[in-house]
C-alpha cells in the first residue's frame, strides 16, 4: 500500500510538473529601454510603438555606434543589441518574442540636428494588417529622405473594439480629394457595446504627432495620448487647409451612454503646443496638454471650428507665447524643446463627447518657424 502511494504520489508531481515546463512562452516582442554607451545624450531616448530615437548633441559622429536595448523577457533582436552600425541613416532593427511566433520591426534613429520636414501633404501611409482589421498610419519623410516620424491616432485603441473592418471604417483614414492628392480623414464614431462597457462611448478621430500607448486605453486615456517630438526651430505659424462637417447631434458621455445635449453643436479642432523637455516631462499628455498651469509650455496655436465647411479653406493659425517664456538657443540647437499638432473631429472627444459622424479633412499642413542657425 506504501508503495502504492508512493507511485501515486511520483505521478501527481510529474503530471504537475509537466504543467509547469508547458507554460507558455512570453509572446510579447518589444524594445522597453534604450542606451548609448560612450554617447552623451541631450535627453532620454524616445521609444514608440515601432521607433527609437536618440538625440545627440551637435557635431556627434553617427557613423559608428552600438545601441544597447532591453527587452520584454525571452524576446531577442537582430541586430544584435550592441552592434556597431552607420545611424548618418536610420537602421532596422526586428524584435522577436520568446515563443518565437511574433515580430515587431523597429526604426532606430540617432538625430543630431533636425531632419524633420515642416511641410505635411498626408500622401503617406503604412497599412497596419490584422485577421479580421486593417487600419492606415500616416507617416512624413525628412529632409534626409528617410521616415522622420509617424503621426499617431486612436485607430489602435478603437481596433478593441471590433467594429473596424478596413481603413475607412476607422475613426482616422486617408481619404481621397485633397487639395493636392490625398488627404487625413477624421470622424467620430461609435465604439458600440465595448465602449458602452468601459464608460467610452465614441472615439474621435484624430492625428497628432507623438504615441498612443494602447496599454493604458482603457484604465487610463487621458494618459495614453502622449505628444511631443523633438524640435530645433522656434514655430510661429501653423498653416494649411481643412474642410469640416459637424454631426447632427450633439452627446455628452455619462458614464458608458451617450446624453444628447439639446442646441449645442460640435467643432473641430486643430492645436500645436511647443514645449520645453525637462526631467519627468518629455511629452505631455492629456492632462496637460495645453494647461494654462503647466510651466513648459513656451506658445500654443488653436483653432476650433463649429461652422461646416465645404470646401477646402486656408487656415493661418499663430503661435502665441505664454506670458514670461523664452527660448534658450543653445538649448533648442540641443534637441531641449518639443512640438505637438493635434487635429481632432470632435474638440471634447479626450472626454469621449461630441456628435457621430463629425468629420474633419486636412491637407497641405505647415509650420513657418525662424531658423536658429540663422539667428
Amino acid at each position: 500500500m506504501a508503495s502504492f502511494k508512493w507511485a501515486t504520489f511520483l505521478i501527481i508531481a510529474l503530471s504537475l510538473n509537466s504543467c509547469i515546463s508547458k507554460e507558455p512562452l512570453n509572446a510579447e516582442c518589444d524594445i522597453t529601454a534604450a542606451s548609448l554607451p560612450g554617447v552623451e545624450l541631450t535627453r532620454e531616448p524616445i521609444i514608440t510603438n515601432d521607433k527609437v530615437t536618440f538625440i545627440v548633441k551637435s557635431g556627434t559622429n553617427v557613423r559608428s555606434l552600438s545601441p544597447q536595448f532591453e527587452l520584454t523577457p525571452g524576446a531577442v533582436i537582430n541586430p544584435p543589441s550592441g552592434t556597431i552600425l552607420d545611424f548618418s541613416t536610420p537602421q532596422r532593427y526586428v524584435v522577436t518574442s520568446e515563443d518565437r511566433e511574433q515580430h515587431k520591426a523597429y526604426t532606430v534613429t540617432v538625430q543630431a540636428g533636425s531632419t524633420v520636414n515642416l511641410n505635411y501633404d498626408f500622401e503617406n501611409v503604412r497599412v497596419v494588417s490584422k485577421s479580421n482589421y486593417s487600419y492606415d498610419v500616416f507617416y512624413e519623410i525628412g529632409t534626409n529622405g528617410a521616415e522622420a516620424f509617424s503621426w499617431a491616432s486612436g485607430n489602435a485603441g478603437f481596433a478593441l473594439t471590433g467594429l473596424g473592418r478596413g481603413p475607412e471604417t476607422f475613426p482616422t483614414y486617408q481619404g481621397d480629394n485633397g487639395v493636392s492628392g490625398k488627404c487625413a480623414v477624421m470622424e467620430t464614431r461609435s465604439t458600440g457595446a465595448f465602449g458602452k462597457l468601459g464608460k467610452k462611448p465614441m472615439a474621435a478621430g484624430s492625428v497628432f504627432i507623438g504615441k498612443f500607448d494602447i496599454t493604458n486605453a482603457l484604465a487610463h486615456p487621458l494618459e495614453a495620448t502622449q505628444f511631443g517630438m523633438p524640435f530645433f526651430n522656434e514655430p510661429k505659424i501653423l498653416e494649411g487647409y481643412y474642410k469640416y462637417t459637424p454631426g447632427p447631434t450633439y452627446y455628452q458621455a455619462d458614464g458608458g451612454n451617450l446624453i444628447e445635449v439639446p442646441g449645442k453643436k460640435d467643432g473641430c479642432s486643430i492645436k500645436a503646443v511647443f514645449f520645453e523637455v525637462t526631467p519627468g516631462m518629455e511629452m505631455l499628455d492629456g492632462t496637460n496638454f495645453m494647461s494654462e498651469d503647466n510651466p513648459n509650455i513656451i506658445a500654443t496655436a488653436v483653432l476650433v471650428n463649429e461652422d461646416p465647411i465645404e470646401e477646402w479653406t486656408r487656415f493661418s493659425i499663430p503661435f502665441i507665447p505664454r506670458p514670461g517664456k523664452e527660448i534658450d538657443k543653445e538649448k533648442l540647437r540641443e534637441g531641449g524643446y518639443s512640438i505637438s499638432i493635434v487635429c481632432s473631429s470632435s474638440v471634447d472627444g479626450d472626454y469621449f463627447s461630441g456628435a457621430l459622424g463629425s468629420k474633419l479633412q486636412i491637407d497641405e499642413m505647415s509650420l513657418i518657424c525662424d531658423d536658429i542657425e540663422n539667428q
